[in-house]
């Protein structure tokens, strides 16, 4: 049965490789642009920051800083993401990806503790700024950032969904700056600004663990969502030439590059019908939305150590 697992897996790697181009091409123009803006944007609030006297919008620059250095790492994998396999690689970089996202829900629960901390001290020690620079930056902020989160909410990856949440935070901070101005210059209750950052904070916090929660399995090699293993092993064993499969195991790369090994008993068939029997196994694959199967036939004779291994 030598030859024809290696048949199997020859046509199974003959298979996956129509599925290996990585739709991060274009994604990663998005977080680019993410960037670029981020960047720029930082600049200008080191400018009116210092022209308004504002400690707020200051420390602020100094969070988008890092929030740029955190969008050049995610631009980076993404970008990474895309290669192809290599003899150090053999599946590809598509958890690049992943690694982006991770450490930007770090950066941005950095950021947010941060942001927290500083907001409770002012709830007990609030502090007059000016308001009306704060308006028209805020203004700006929410402009730039606004344009970057409508170019990358529409993500297809855990990173760039994590990229555009990123810069949701932002646009709220900035909300909440817009907001607290305008309070600030009409009442006087600097309070206000505090209350908002914080609501912000607390919201980008859920966001990111709800993040964390979807890439911790994949990390870890866990089933696939929305794939369901004992539906397959059930779709499987109905393919009249199958006596009993084992040994299975699906796994998912980047959350949509997935991946599936099999042990296959065969009945008494002829060497003819094996290639009927692959492509009925593939044909229901392709419908569980199994980009990549390694097959291994076996006949019920056949010692295999994977036996009880369902």
């Amino acid at each position: 049965m030598d030859h024809n697992h290696n048949d199997s897996h020859n046509r199974s790697h003959n298979h996956s490789h129509s599925h290996s181009h990585s739709h991060s091409h274009g994604n990663d123009g998005n977080i680019g642009l993410a960037f670029f803006l981020n960047l720029s944007f930082t600049v200008i609030e080191l400018v009116g920051g210092s022209l308004t006297n504002s400690i707020a919008i200051m420390s602020d620059a100094a969070h988008d800083f890092g929030d740029s250095l955190s969008l050049a790492l995610a631009w980076y994998f993404q970008k990474k993401s895309g290669k192809g396999s290599t003899s150090q690689y053999t599946y590809g970089y598509k958890r690049y990806s992943l690694l982006g996202a991770i450490i930007t829900s770090i950066v941005l629960v950095v950021g947010s503790i941060f942001i927290l901390t500083e907001a409770i001290r002012r709830l007990f020690a609030p502090q007059e700024t000016y308001a009306v620079g704060m308006f028209g930056l805020a203004v700006i902020g929410i402009v730039i950032n606004g344009v970057a989160v409508l170019r990358t909410r529409k993500a297809s990856s855990i990173n760039e969904r994590v990229v555009s949440l990123h810069l949701l935070e932002d646009v709220l901070g900035w909300a909440a700056v817009l907001v607290g101005s305008a309070v600030m210059y009409f009442t006087g209750l600097t309070i206000i600004d505090p209350i908002l950052s914080i609501l912000s904070a607390c919201y980008v916090l859920y966001n990111v663990a709800k993040n964390i929660k979807q890439a911790m399995p994949i990390l870890l090699q866990g089933a696939p969502v929305g794939i369901e293993r004992e539906h397959i092993v059930n779709e499987l064993r109905s393919i009249e030439q199958i006596d009993d499969i084992h040994d299975l195991h699906i796994w998912s790369l980047d959350e949509k590059y997935n991946i599936l090994t099999v042990h296959v008993i065969l009945k008494t068939i002829p060497i003819a019908q094996l290639v009927e029997v692959k492509n009925s196994i593939r044909a229901k694959l392709k419908q569980e939305e199994i980009q990549h199967a390694t097959i291994e036939f076996e006949t019920p004779e056949e010692f295999c150590a994977f036996r009880n291994c369902v």
